[in-house]
C-alpha cells in the first residue's frame, strides 16, 4: 500500500506519542519498521516536504549506444539497402574502427522501421491426396522412431503401414540401431504373409 505525504506524517506523529515501544506500534499498524525508519530519516532531514512520494530517476546503462553512432548505422543502412544487419555491422567494424554487433543493428534498423518482414508463402494442405490410394497393398509406409525411457535407455521402433487401411502390417521395437535401418526376417515374413 502507498501512503501519502499526509499519511507518512500521521504514522511518524502516532509512533512518537505512542506509549508503545516502536516495533510495537509499527505492527500494530502494519507498517515494516525498514518503511517507517526511511520515512522517519527523510522527515528529519528535509521535514514535511522530506516525505512527499520521490519520482524514481530514470536508469542509466553504461552500454547505452550513443544516438549519433544510431544515426550513423541508419545512414550507412540507407547506402547499402541490400545489406543483412551482419553485413552491415562487418562493414561499420572494418570501415568505421569500432564493433557494434548484427543484433544491436538489426534492433537500431527496427527502431527506424527500416526492417521488412521476410515474405512468408502460405501454403494450406489439400482437403485430399493428388493420387489417393484405391486399394489394400496399394502403396506401403514405413516409419522410424526412437524415444528414450528414462532409466532404461534409447528405443527404435519401425513400422510398416497400408496408406488405403492404415492398419499396421508389421513392427519392430528394438533396442539397438540397426534393426530399424534394415527390416529384419521377422518383419519381412509378416509382410509376405499378408501378399
Amino acid at each position: 500500500m502507498r501512503y501519502s505525504q499526509s499519511e507518512k506524517m500521521e504514522v511518524i506523529k502516532l509512533v512518537e506519542e505512542s506509549a508503545l515501544s516502536v516495533r510495537r506500534t509499527l505492527r500494530e499498524l502494519e507498517i515494516n519498521r525498514s518503511t517507517f525508519y526511511a520515512w522517519y530519516r527523510r522527515y528529519a532531514e528535509d521535514g514535511y516536504d522530506g516525505l512527499a512520494d520521490r519520482k524514481p530517476s530514470p536508469k542509466k546503462f553504461w552500454n547505452r549506444i550513443p544516438k549519433t553512432v544510431k544515426e550513423q548505422v541508419v545512414a550507412i543502412a540507407l547506402e547499402k539497402p541490400a545489406d543483412s544487419p551482419r553485413e552491415l555491422a562487418w562493414h561499420i567494424t572494418d570501415s568505421y574502427g569500432y564493433y557494434i554487433s548484427e543484433s544491436s543493428v538489426y534492433r537500431i534498423l527496427k527502431q527506424y522501421d527500416l526492417i521488412t518482414s521476410p515474405a512468408y508463402i502460405v501454403i494450406s494442405a489439400a482437403d485430399h491426396f493428388k493420387q489417393p490410394t484405391k486399394q489394400i497393398h496399394e502403396l506401403w509406409q514405413t516409419d522410424f522412431s526412437y524415444f528414450k525411457i528414462v532409466g532404461w535407455g534409447w528405443y527404435y521402433l519401425s513400422t510398416v503401414m497400408d496408406d488405403y487401411s492404415r492398419y499396421i502390417l508389421a513392427w519392430k521395437l528394438s533396442k539397438n540401431y540397426n534393426v530399424p535401418q534394415k527390416l529384419d526376417k521377422e518383419i519381412r515374413w509378416k509382410i509376405s504373409l499378408m501378399m
